[in-house]
C-alpha cells in the first residue's frame, strides 16, 4: 500500500497511543472504556508504524507531502 501518514500525523498518533496507554497503566481509566480506548490507541501506533492508514486510503487522502521530482 501506498503509505498516506506525513511525519507529523505519525508523531502525534505515537503521542496520543502512548498517552492512552499511560492512562490505562496507571488506572486513570478503566473498564469497557479503556478497553475501547485500549484498541484505539493500538490501532493508531499500528498506523503509525506502517505509515499507512485504511481509513485515508478510503477517503483518498494524505497528509504525506508530494515527493519532489528530481
Amino acid at each position: 500500500m501506498k503509505k498516506n501518514i506525513g511525519t507529523l500525523d505519525q508523531t502525534l498518533r505515537i503521542i496520543a497511543a502512548l498517552a492512552t496507554g499511560l492512562l490505562i497503566l496507571i488506572g486513570a481509566i478503566s473498564g469497557l472504556t479503556a478497553l475501547i480506548l485500549g484498541v484505539v490507541a493500538a490501532g493508531l501506533l499500528l498506523t503509525s508504524l506502517f505509515g499507512v492508514c485504511p481509513l485515508y486510503s478510503l477517503l483518498k487522502l494524505s497528509s504525506r507531502k508530494p515527493a519532489l521530482d528530481k
